[in-house]
C-alpha cells in the first residue's frame, strides 16, 4: 500500500509498506480521508513534543471498512471515522473516564503509525460509524471534538464572554460551540482572512486583530471586565503567557495548545483574579458523538470550513504550501 512518511522534521516520502494485518479485535480501516491539522505542521516542522521520527502522519480519519471482527457492530463497506486516540482502559485517567488523557495514551499519527496510507488496522472500540454524514465531513470530526472538549472543560455558558486566541482550525471549534452554547464569542488573531471566516461563517460577536491597540480594543468590547473565559489556541509560548491578562477576575483560562517549552505568568496577576487554568486535550467519545449530533442537525459549516484538498500522491508537495499563511488553509483535507 502506499503512505506517506515523515522521515525527520522537513522530509517527507511517499512510499510503500505492506497492508497491515488486522489482530484480534482490530478492524482493518479502507482509509478514505485524512483532516491536515496543526499537530502534523508541527511534526513537518520538527515542534511536536510527543514524538519519534519517522512517522506516518495523520489522525483525522474517515474510510470504509475492510474487515472487522463478528462482535464489533461494523461490516465490510460501512462507512466510518476514527478516534485516534487510543486509551489503555485501566490507569488512573481512564478509571474517571477521562480516557483522552490515559497515562499509556497512543494517539495515530503521533505514538504511532497513523493514517496517511492506503489501509489502517484499528482496535475496534475506536470505530464508530458516520452515521450518515458525509467521509468529508466525518474527517472533520476529530478536530471538532477537540474544540468541544474545551468549551465543556471550561463550562461555557449562556450570556458569558469568551475570547478565542488563535483561527486555526482548533480555535475555530472553539469558537463555533462556545457561540452554540450561547456565549458571546470574540477572537483575537493576527490574521485578517481568518478573522474575516470567523466574522463571516461563524458569526460571531467580535473580532480583533492581534497587534497594536489590541488590549485597548478588547478592553472596550467588555467594559474594561474582560472575559468570563479564554482559550488559547494558538500553540505559541508568548501568545500562551499573555493571555492570562485578558482573563477577568473570576474567570478561567483553557490551554488548548501545546508548545515544547515551560511556560509562565505574573503570579500577583494569577493570584487576584483567583484564575481557574485549565488544561485541554484531545476529546472523548461523548464529545464525537456531540460533533456528530451538531452535523446531522446542520449547527456546523463544515462545507466552508473545508477549503484546500489534494490526493495522497500530491501530499508531499502540497504540504509545505498549505503551511504558507498566504494559502488560506482553514481545513485542508487528503482524499484517498
Amino acid at each position: 500500500m502506499k503512505c506517506v512518511v515523515c522521515e525527520s522534521p522537513g522530509d517527507l516520502q511517499l512510499g510503500f509498506k505492506p497492508v497491515p494485518e488486522a489482530g484480534p479485535g482490530e478492524v482493518l480501516l479502507r482509509v478514505r480521508r485524512i483532516g491536515v491539522c496543526g499537530t502534523d505542521m508541527h511534526i513537518f516542522r520538527g515542534t511536536q513534543p510527543f514524538l519519534a521520527y519517522p512517522r506516518v502522519m495523520g489522525h483525522e480519519l474517515s474510510g470504509e471498512v475492510a474487515t472487522a471482527p463478528g462482535d464489533s457492530g461494523l461490516a465490510p463497506g460501512d462507512e466510518v471515522l476514527v478516534m485516534p486516540y487510543l486509551s489503555c482502559g485501566d490507569c488512573v485517567a481512564c478509571r474517571k473516564g477521562k480516557t483522552n488523557c490515559c497515562t499509556r495514551i497512543q494517539v495515530l499519527g503521533v505514538h504511532r503509525d497513523g493514517g496517511l496510507a492506503e489501509y489502517l488496522a484499528v482496535p475496534a472500540q475506536f470505530v464508530l460509524k458516520t452515521e450518515g454524514i458525509s467521509l468529508d465531513d466525518a474527517a472533520m470530526v476529530e478536530f471538532l471534538a477537540i474544540g468541544l472538549h474545551a468549551v465543556r472543560r471550561g463550562a461555557v455558558a449562556a450570556g458569558q464572554r469568551v475570547l478565542v486566541v488563535g483561527a486555526g482550525p482548533i480555535g475555530v471549534a472553539v469558537a463555533l460551540f462556545a457561540a452554540l452554547n450561547g456565549a458571546q464569542v470574540t477572537v483575537l488573531d493576527a490574521r485578517d482572512d481568518r478573522l474575516g471566516f470567523c466574522r463571516d461563517v461563524l458569526k460571531v460577536a467580535h473580532t480583533v486583530t492581534a497587534g497594536e491597540g489590541d488590549v485597548e480594543a478588547l478592553r472596550a468590547i467588555t467594559g474594561g471586565d474582560f472575559f468570563d473565559a479564554v482559550f488559547d489556541a494558538t500553540g505559541n509560548i508568548k501568545a500562551m503567557e499573555r493571555g492570562l491578562d485578558f482573563v477577568a477576575h473570576g474567570g478561567t483560562y483553557v490551554l488548548v495548545s501545546i508548545v515544547p517549552e515551560r511556560i509562565s505568568f505574573a503570579d500577583p496577576e494569577f493570584h487576584k483574579r483567583e484564575t481557574t487554568l485549565l488544561g485541554s486535550r484531545n476529546a472523548t467519545v461523548d464529545d464525537f458523538r456531540e460533533v456528530l449530533a451538531a452535523m446531522k442537525a446542520g449547527l456546523v459549516p463544515t462545507r466552508a470550513m473545508n477549503t484546500h484538498r489534494a490526493t495522497l500522491d500530491e501530499f508531499i508537495d502540497t504540504l509545505p504550501r498549505w503551511m504558507d499563511p498566504a494559502s488560506g488553509v482553514i481545513k485542508a483535507i487528503v482524499e484517498v
